[in-house]
């Protein structure tokens, strides 16, 4: 049974929970939903239809066919303890121990930054671009995390040359694992920004951390069991970013394009950074919520890379 805070042990949801007597998947499902919404948890119903799901080991789907079918003690008792981690807001992703990305399932856990639906648009939009161009290309993703940025790119673009680099040792162990779950080649590195004695890259894709530093203690709650280096970007959320766009140009080649995303309201400053530091075709993108949230450009070709 789970162990209930007194305030809620009158709570008809909470009670049915933990009722000693053979309980259906639908009944599982109604009463986990109701916790679920008393404890404020967005899309209380979804989230109970994975946690179950995931622990009979089925598809979500699945459990549409299988309503009226009886759950043992032994299935519901690790079903109310992951109810009871995700009323603590704990994420779901983190509960299942994996995260969509891309329409792929890559590991997630508490050493990186959950992959947000808002990084999938920044992937689709450098696929885009690169769409119908060359394939042998470099592309390096800066502040990988959990490596979904660079794996996602190396599946797509099975002849390109991937790089990704994190300062967090312990995000590179997660992008490296996700490496494998894929199948695919990517090289990481342990840096700040570029890695040492790099090649010029044809892309830099960056998701770096772009969160005001005052505004942490604000965000919702499952977004504070992400690390808050992968979150915390310093007195305005531009202070990685700014680093970034200083030196890549040294790092791209002349006809290299950087792809960044970006906080809400920080579009505009930020091209105006780009054009003072001499970037050309800077172009800026909305997410699905009308929000400025993807920048890419492209630095001015310099005397010497005309010549090369």
């Amino acid at each position: 049974m789970i162990d209930l805070p007194r305030s809620l042990r009158n709570n008809s949801a909470a009670r049915m929970l933990q009722h000693p007597r053979e309980m259906t998947v639908l009944e599982v499902l109604t009463a986990a939903t109701g916790y679920l919404k008393d404890h404020g948890v967005e899309h209380p119903r979804l989230n109970a239809e994975h946690l179950l799901a995931h622990v009979l080991r089925k598809k979500r789907l699945d459990l549409y066919l299988e309503f009226d079918r009886s759950l043992s003690e032994a299935e519901r008792a690790p079903f109310r303890r992951l109810i009871r981690d995700r009323a603590t807001r704990k994420p779901l992703q983190h509960l299942l121990g994996t995260a969509e990305f891309f329409g792929r399932s890559f590991l997630s856990d508490g050493r990186a930054l959950v992959p947000r639906p808002e990084t999938e648009q920044l992937v689709e939009l450098v696929i885009k671009h690169l769409a119908g161009g060359p394939e042998d290309i470099r592309i390096l993703d800066v502040g990988t995390g959990s490596g979904v940025i660079a794996i996602t790119l190396a599946l797509e673009f099975p002849r390109a040359a991937v790089s990704a680099t994190d300062v967090s040792q312990e995000a590179l162990s997660l992008a490296r694992e996700n490496g494998i779950r894929h199948s695919v080649e990517v090289n990481f590195h342990q840096a700040n920004l570029f890695p040492a004695r790099a090649n010029r890259f044809d892309w830099i894709v960056a998701n770096l951390p772009y969160v005001v530093s005052e505004e942490l203690a604000g965000l919702q709650r499952e977004v504070q069991h992400d690390p808050p280096a992968a979150l915390d970007g310093g007195p305005d959320g531009l202070c990685h970013i700014r680093r970034l766009i200083e030196s890549a140009p040294e790092h791209l080649t002349p006809s290299g394009c950087l792809a960044l995303e970006l906080g809400e309201g920080q579009a505009e400053v930020l091209s105006s950074e780009l054009a003072a530091l001499g970037y050309e075709e800077v172009r800026t993108w909305k997410d699905y919520q009308d929000i400025e949230r993807f920048t890419i450009a492209s630095p001015r070709r310099r005397s010497d890379d005309h010549a090369s």
